[in-house]
């Protein structure tokens, strides 16, 4: 198999590359991140400029029908350059509207970088177990009738229309019985409670009060949406890897950087062999976590649901480990500078902590992996 990224995976990565230099500086993330939006309208602009809105879309919606090892590149960007515009949240979202299908018009506005979409599925009860739904939709004659609570949706403020799942059926915590929506975020009875992260995004609480969802709203069929949430959640979760490994190449080059300048007992602290060997150590954690993103990103074209889980929750899994090792290492290697918000590298170390529990966090991927079909014959084998 060739591991090499196409010319054309290049050329979208180091079209970002160029754009976060030239504007989108430490300095100039800090002041997005203080504004009262929370987020840059001129920076999302400049994203679907770069064609990077459109990169996830089909063709017939006027995108590129770009893959999942093609959005690898894209987010290992975003990553490095701690970019903190809803794009996750959006190419998520649109996600949902591919495999539900019938939001064609939709998809267009997200390709143009019209629209911004949120995912609400998180409740407070639930923490990483997306089938964990307390949020009911009722049917009745006119379509659907929603109330309940979400919790931490990422960018939900920001957002023009949210997916949100909901219960029509079934006990609290089954498969059967989800629906999935598509709502815009005016809709008569949501309510939105916004507020800033660890890691200087925006996330909010969103409460549901008969809300009125017609039948066009429906992402896949009433009662049907289990395939769609799972296949979606692990699509995210293997961009949030490569959102990581990015940030995780940025931190390691900023404190190898800082070994070679920092002196001490009249020499550069990088030639003491002790911390030659952690910055070993950082180098083959953040390796192996490449590999496992990687390899999750090419799974999920596969079209075999239990290959594309055992993948992504394997990569979740090593890529949570990778990121506390390097992360807690670079901390210690910078010494007091590590943790304070002047530098870049406490920035990214944030970032990782918060990817660690987005869309589940290393335990509940160990967890998953342990129960697919076939784990324990293979450790018998």
């Amino acid at each position: 198999m060739d591991f090499n990224f196409k010319e054309e995976q290049l050329q979208f990565a180091d079209a970002l590359k160029r754009w976060v230099a030239k504007d989108y500086s430490f300095e100039a993330r800090a002041k997005i991140i203080g504004s009262q939006a929370g987020v840059s309208d001129a920076a999302w602009a400049t994203l679907a400029e770069l064609g990077m809105t459109a990169l996830p879309v089909p063709e017939a919606q006027g995108g590129f029908s770009g893959t999942a090892v093609d959005m690898f590149v894209v987010m290992q960007e975003l990553g490095r350059g701690l970019v903190v515009e809803p794009y996750l949240a959006t190419v998520l979202g649109a996600e949902f509207l591919k495999l539900g299908g019938g939001h064609a018009a939709l998809l267009e506005q997200v390709a143009g970088g019209a629209l911004k979409l949120a995912c609400a599925l998180g409740e407070r009860q639930s923490r990483h177990e997306l089938a964990d739904i307390a949020t009911t939709a009722v049917a009745d004659a006119k379509g659907f009738l929603i109330d309940g609570r979400k919790s931490v949706v990422m960018h939900g403020a920001q957002a023009g229309s949210l997916i949100v799942s909901a219960r029509n059926s079934g006990a609290q915590r089954d498969h059967d019985g989800i629906s999935l929506f598509v709502l815009p975020r005016e809709t008569a009875g949501i309510s939105i409670t916004e507020y800033r992260t660890l890691d200087g995004l925006r996330a909010a609480d969103i409460v549901f009060e008969q809300v009125r969802a017609p039948v066009s709203a429906l992402v896949g069929k009433a009662g049907g949406g289990w395939d769609i949430l799972d296949a979606a959640a692990d699509y995210g979760a293997a961009l949030l890897c490569a959102e990581a490994l990015g940030a995780m190449e940025a931190i390691f080059a900023a404190t190898l950087e800082y070994l070679k300048t920092r002196t001490q007992f009249g020499a550069p602290i990088g030639k003491f062999q002790a911390l030659q060997h952690r910055m070993v150590d950082m180098f083959i954690h953040l390796e192996q976590a490449r590999s496992m993103a990687l390899l999750a990103a090419v799974k999920l074209g596969s079209g075999d649901a239990l290959e594309r889980r055992r993948a992504v929750s394997a990569a979740k899994f090593r890529v949570g480990q990778a990121m506390k090792f390097v992360g807690q290492q670079s901390v210690q290697l910078h010494g007091g500078m590590g943790v304070t918000n002047e530098l870049p590298a406490a920035h990214h170390f944030k970032r990782l902590t918060m990817i660690e529990v987005t869309l589940g966090d290393s335990d509940h991927h160990l967890r998953r992996f342990m129960a697919q079909p076939g784990f324990t014959e293979d450790a018998a084998a």
